[in-house]
């Protein structure tokens, strides 16, 4: 396939490209040390032979990826399950666009489920460069499909920007027959109050022909929502929100998103339920004919719907809510052990935050409120 020449800064790797790059990883001690750690049991020189057997992008998620995050639930969670019921046509290629949770596992249990449910292909996925901390993750990331979206760049290229990887994502749709994720919003939602930023889907829209409308659909939009039990990075996302209360223009450094990519990764996640909803394409006709600013507006709140009304809810959830309001409102959704459990658990995090000035009440708030927001966005939903 002739891909243009203005996606090879951000497109992933092409099949003819994988061997060099298979060499340029394998010659990178640091690649070299995390393969032997995350797959201790095979001799590293038995996975650099079964990588230089890849053909294709997908052959290498099949061959590595795939196990590879199978035992991670295996190891870090209660159990994953994904439920792709809305999608009938498993042939067509979709964008699920999902509420954030985790950095690293949120596209890859995305890819690993639509496989597991029969599908026949896993998902591209747009990945900030802020998170391309080493050379051998940016190289790493395009074997594994993904597409670069820039954002360490100045306010007069990000149009530009924006505009490209609209194309890109609608050539790897239409033209590629890829399936792509992408959040919701950019960055992950800290305080899990989930709503889709209108400016991604108006990055969306840039590309594609004919109105806001057939631009948006032309992308077959799946709104997708990850329930995760608890999330690893909490104690991480209470610890961030403290710091820019604190510290004027404070931002995290690329050592704080490597920790939160290997606490995401290895820290513990309970159950882990994963929801596709229909295809919007029908309801967007609706929007047909109304404002630009309308057409983004009502469809962020539509996908927003989706989600919140798809979340699975765990007993940490409606007991988070309950503590935050004082109540027991939801009191027949969990159990005294429940409610021993998570105290516990919460405790435990909150114990795990190290800071000069630790307000804890603060931060026990901010812990909550992150466990709360889904069963009151859940609420709203059902009641919609």
């Amino acid at each position: 396939m002739n891909i243009p020449a203005e996606f090879d800064e951000i497109r992933p790797y092409l099949p003819e490209e994988l061997p060099q790059i298979f060499e340029e990883l394998i010659a990178d001690p640091t690649f070299q040390d995390i393969m032997t750690r995350i797959i201790p049991d095979v001799p590293v020189e038995i996975l650099c032979a079964k990588l230089r057997q890849c053909k294709t992008n997908l052959e290498v998620q099949k061959t590595f990826f795939h196990k590879l995050l199978h035992d991670i639930m295996d190891q870090h969670s209660d159990g994953f399950d994904m439920d792709t019921s809305s999608l009938n046509d498993k042939t067509r290629n979709y964008t699920f666009v999902s509420n954030h949770r985790d950095i690293v596992l949120d596209p890859g249990f995305l890819s690993v489920g639509l496989l597991d449910n029969g599908f026949p292909n896993t998902v591209e996925i747009a990945i900030g460069d802020n998170l391309l901390i080493f050379p051998w993750i940016k190289k790493l990331v395009r074997v594994n499909k993904a597409f670069i979206g820039q954002r360490t760049i100045n306010r007069k290229q990000i149009l530009e920007s924006s505009m490209r990887m609209s194309r890109y994502i609608h050539f790897a749709l239409t033209q590629k027959k890829e399936n792509i994720w992408i959040a919701q919003r950019e960055g992950r939602a800290k305080d899990s109050n989930d709503r889709t930023q209108e400016s991604v889907l108006k990055m969306l829209a840039m590309g594609g022909e004919g109105d806001y409308v057939d631009r948006l659909k032309e992308l077959n939009i799946v709104p997708t929502s990850l329930s995760y039990e608890y999330d690893p990075c909490d104690y991480l996302k209470a610890m961030e929100m403290q710091q820019k209360r604190d510290i004027e223009g404070f931002k995290k450094s690329q050592e704080d998103d490597l920790q939160n990519m290997q606490t995401g990764i290895f820290g513990y996640k309970g159950h882990v339920h994963f929801q596709t909803a229909p295809c919007i394409n029908e309801e967007l006709e609706a929007f047909r004919g109304l404002p630009k600013t309308e057409v983004f507006a009502r469809t962020a709140s539509l996908i927003d719907h989706y989600i919140h009304l798809n979340y699975r809810l765990y007993p940490g959830n409606y007991i988070a809510c309950d503590l935050l309001e004082g109540n027991q409102h939801f009191a027949s959704r969990y159990t005294t052990e429940d409610v021993a459990r998570f105290n516990t658990y919460l405790q435990k995090k909150l114990d795990m935050i190290s800071l000069p000035d630790k307000d804890e009440e603060f931060l026990r708030k901010c812990m909550l409120t992150m466990y709360a927001n889904p069963v009151i966005n859940h609420q709203k939903a059902l009641e919609e």
